[in-house]
C-alpha cells in the first residue's frame, strides 16, 4: 500500500528516482570500462553498474511484491546473476572485464525487456477481461430500431 509519505510533492517516488540515478552513474562506469579510460572512478562506478543494472531489471519483474521484499530479492538476484556470468565466462576461458560488463548488460537488458513485455501483455489481458465482464449500458441505434420493430410486430399480431 502506498501512502502520501512515499511520494515527494511532485509525485516522484524516491526509491525509483534513486535507482535511476544509480543506474545512470553505473552506466558511466560501464562506459569508462568499455572505452578503456583509466580513472579513479572507473572501478566503483563499474561495480555500481554490475549491481544496479541486473537489480533494476529483476525489480521490474517482481512488481507484485512490496518495496522492501522487491529490493532484497532484486539485490540478491543481481549478485547471483553476476556470479553466474563470471563463472560461465571463466569456465569457457573467455573472461575479461569488458566482456563481463557487456554480458551483464546484455542479460540485464533482456530481463528488463521481457519484464516490460510481460507487463504489457498482462495489462492487455486485464483490459480484455474487464471489457467482457462489464455490462453494456448503451445500445447501438441499429439494435434500438430492431427492438422497436420487433415490439411493433408483436403488438399488431396480438391485436389481429
Amino acid at each position: 500500500m502506498q501512502t502520501n509519505s512515499d511520494k515527494s510533492p511532485t509525485g516522484v517516488r524516491f526509491p525509483s528516482a534513486l535507482a535511476g540515478v544509480a543506474v545512470g552513474i553505473g552506466g558511466v562506469g560501464a562506459a569508462l570500462t568499455l572505452a578503456g579510460i583509466d580513472s579513479p572512478l572507473r572501478a566503483p562506478f563499474t561495480l555500481l553498474f554490475l549491481i544496479t543494472a541486473p537489480a533494476s531489471a529483476l525489480g521490474g519483474a517482481l512488481r507484485g511484491l512490496d518495496g522492501a521484499a522487491r529490493a532484497v530479492l532484486a539485490g540478491v538476484g543481481a549478485l547471483a546473476l553476476d556470479l553466474l556470468v563470471a563463472q560461465a565466462m571463466l569456465a569457457s576461458h573467455m573472461w575479461s572485464v569488458r566482456g563481463g560488463v557487456v554480458a551483464v548488460g546484455a542479460v540485464s537488458l533482456v530481463l528488463f525487456l521481457s519484464a516490460g513485455l510481460l507487463s504489457v501483455r498482462q495489462a492487455r489481458a486485464r483490459r480484455r477481461r474487464h471489457a467482457r465482464s462489464s455490462p453494456r449500458t448503451t445500445s447501438s441505434p441499429r439494435t434500438t430500431s430492431s427492438l422497436r420493430a420487433t415490439s411493433s410486430l408483436r403488438a399488431t399480431s396480438s391485436q389481429g
